[in-house]
Order: C-alpha cells, then sequence, then structure tokens
C-alpha cells in the first residue's frame, strides 16, 4: 500500500485473492474502475473497492450476468452502500439457497424413481428441468422486487399528502365484516402491511400475484393476518375461482402491463358478486413528468419506459375502458407531490425503471449524479408532479 492509503492493481489483486487479469478485466469493463490514477499512470485503489469487488464476485457467483452487475453496481461510487450491498446479498443467497433445496429434492426423487423402475418417468425428467432452470426466474424476480422497493420508497420518503398511497387505497375499498377479497399482482403485498392485523370481521384476503417468487416475499413480510390472509399464484387472465366469489378485487397498478386488458377485465367481473366491486389504479400523463425531462436535459436518447404506460390505460382513458365491462366507474383522483432533496434516491428511482438509461449511465454515473445534484441546488428542491389515482368500478347486470 502506498503511504496516502492506495493499492497498485498488483497490490489489489494480491490481497484480493483474485488474479491482475481479473481486475484489470472489471476495469476495462466499467464494473469497478481504480479510485485514483497517478501521475505516473498507475492505477489505485482503496480499501472501499474491496467491498465493490466482493459484491461483483458475489453476484456473479449468483449467476448474475457481467451487464446485471454493471446494473446492480452502478451507484455503488457512493461511500454508504455497504450495509445495503450486504442486504441485497443476503437476500440473494437465502434465495440461492431455496432454489438449491428445490433441485437437491428434484434429483433426489428421481433418483429414488429410477431405482425402483425399469423406465424412466420423462414427466418427471421435466420437472426437474423445471425447477433447474428457476435460476434466471428468481433473477428477474429479485430486480423486480428491488426496483418495486426503490420506487416506492422515494414515493413514500418526498410525498407531500399526509395520507400514503396505499393506506390511502386501502381506505376506499370500505371492507366489511365478511368481505371476500382478491388482491391481483400484490407485488410485497404492501398494501396490506400495517391492516393485516386490524382487518374486519370474517374478513378474507387472497394476495396474489403471477410471479411465484413475490407471491412468496408478499407472504414473508405481511404474513397470515391472524389466518385472514392467503396467498396464490394467479393469472389475472385466468382466475380460477367460481363466479360470483368476491366482495372486493383489487389491481393497483397492473392493467397497462396486460396485453389483453379486456379479457382480464371480464375475468375479473366474473369472479365478483353481483354487488361487487373492483378498485384498480394507474397514472396520469402528467405523472413524474420533471423526471422525464430531467433525463432529456442530460441526454435526449434516454427513454426511462419502453412505451408510455399511462397511454396504455392511464387516468384519460382507462374509463372509458373500463365501462365496456363494468355498468359504474368512479375516478378518484390522489392528490400528492414530491418534493425531492438528495440525488441518491432520485438516481436510484431512475436507474429501476424499464428504460433505455442503463445504456447511457454505465459509463457516465459520476457526471450523471454531479448533473443531478447541481439541478437540485439550483432549486433548492425538486418539485415533481404525481398524478395518480383510482376508478372504482360495479358491475354490470
Amino acid at each position: 500500500m502506498t503511504k496516502d492509503g492506495y493499492y497498485t492493481s498488483g497490490e489489489f489483486a494480491k490481497k484480493a485473492n483474485v488474479t491482475l487479469r481479473t481486475v484489470r478485466y472489471y476495469d476495462r469493463q466499467g464494473i469497478l474502475k481504480p479510485s485514483k490514477i497517478a501521475e505516473n499512470g498507475y492505477r489505485l485503489y482503496t480499501d472501499a473497492d474491496f467491498a465493490k469487488l466482493q459484491k461483483i464476485l458475489s453476484l456473479k457467483y449468483l449467476g448474475f450476468s457481467l451487464e446485471e452487475i454493471m446494473t446492480m453496481t452502478i451507484n455503488d461510487e457512493d461511500q454508504d452502500f455497504i450495509r445495503e450491498s450486504i442486504g441485497l446479498q443476503l437476500y440473494l443467497v437465502q434465495k440461492k439457497m431455496e432454489h438449491l433445496k428445490m433441485v437437491e429434492h428434484s434429483l433426489r426423487d428421481m433418483e429414488e424413481q429410477m431405482e425402483h423402475a425399469q423406465k424412466i418417468d420423462w414427466n418427471e425428467m421435466i420437472n426437474l428441468l423445471h425447477v433447474t432452470n428457476m435460476e434466471h426466474g428468481l433473477v428477474e424476480q429479485y430486480k423486480n422486487a428491488s426496483n418495486l422497493d426503490i420506487r416506492i420508497n422515494l414515493h413514500q420518503k418526498y410525498s407531500q399528502n399526509p395520507i400514503p398511497w396505499f393506506d390511502w387505497i386501502y381506505d376506499h375499498l370500505n371492507l366489511q365484516k365478511k368481505d371476500q377479497v382478491l388482491e391481483l399482482g400484490c407485488g410485497n403485498g404492501e398494501l396490506w402491511k400495517g391492516h393485516e392485523n386490524d382487518l374486519p370481521e370474517g374478513v378474507h384476503v387472497i394476495l396474489s400475484d403471477q410471479s411465484q417468487g413475490m407471491v412468496k416475499d408478499a407472504r414473508k413480510y405481511v404474513g397470515d393476518g391472524n389466518g385472514q390472509i392467503s396467498y396464490e399464484t394467479i393469472d389475472c387472465r385466468k382466475i380460477l375461482k367460481e363466479d360470483a366469489s368476491f366482495d372486493k378485487v383489487i389491481a393497483n397498478h397492473v392493467l397497462f402491463y396486460l396485453e389483453d386488458r379486456k379479457k382480464a377485465l371480464k375475468e375479473i367481473r366474473r369472479v365478483m358478486k353481483s354487488d361487487g366491486v373492483f378498485v384498480c389504479s394507474t397514472y396520469g400523463s402528467s405523472h413524474m413528468q420533471e423526471i422525464t425531462k430531467l433525463m432529456k436535459d442530460f441526454d435526449e436518447r434516454i427513454t426511462l419506459s419502453d412505451h408510455r404506460l399511462y397511454d396504455v390505460f392511464g387516468l384519460e382513458n382507462g374509463k372509458k375502458q373500463l365501462e365496456e365491462v363494468f355498468s359504474s366507474v368512479e375516478e378518484v383522483d390522489y392528490e400528492d407531490e414530491l418534493l425531492v432533496d438528495q440525488p441518491e434516491p432520485l438516481i436510484s428511482y431512475i436507474l429501476s425503471c424499464h428504460g433505455n438509461q442503463q445504456e447511457y449511465l454505465n459509463h457516465r454515473y459520476i457526471e450523471f449524479k454531479d448533473f443531478v445534484r447541481k439541478k437540485i441546488a439550483a432549486e433548492g428542491v425538486m418539485k415533481i408532479t404525481k398524478s395518480a389515482g383510482i376508478f372504482i368500478c360495479k358491475c354490470k347486470s
């Protein structure tokens, strides 16, 4: 180590027990750049860089591609990332262990069957193939869950409405005794957190998502609500429930992701009781428009979404779509705005979006962070428009 606390590339590699070639490779890929380049051209690293390298190696072991690793480490220039990084790795290791247990169980079953049968049960082999191939699904599920948490956290931290979004929706459900409730696309179950132990008498809630991993996370996060909450994997385009089963059905920020919304809406209507209520939420066209402008000011090529969700199903056009299936549709808007005074949560939100921002920010992160910091400093706070609300729908006879 040099006198001022830096390691040369060779010293850094030796101390980390990796090859110098590995260090140089991650440098070239832009995943782990040196903290400093000396006047003589030496590439120098600090103790904090060991934490970054450890995270990279951990994610590589867990099955993430280099592109995914770059995405998940892009904002690790901040010195407060280590605690968050350890938590992330613990989560992923637990998921990896659960997956390996499933693979082990399937392999043992297959081995036992082959010992007692002369022919191979090819259905069991296909099941083993599916279980083994779940690895990519777990990676995708983590990324979706993590990105959802990031977006929720920004709103929870900087929203000005004293009633949080999820509490506001819960209040509009107007749950009554013995209500049978189905939530579609429950995500991590945030809507029920804090209400799980004070549901009205006789109410039963099914939290569902098409992602089995999301359902498992929601169960862990919310619990069973003293036996009043259960969990299922459900595709809202084919709800395997009897007609007229539910008093309330909920779809929070779900419908704009569906290609065949009308089919899903008919399924929802089918499983609702004649006096049932469907509550769904969406965005308006002005939602978070300041963030869109911020990205265009930095690089006009950046788009934060593959398509504008509110154009698919938004406050401006959602009512018309719903009225094709439901006899009564009422729009209720949620009045709110964000006042953001720190760049890091805003940058994390931007990186969590589904657009092409990674392509243009991966090698310009420090420049982009400085750009956002100056924007916020110039105004003292960044005011961000929120345009969101719910439709309360009742059945056609």
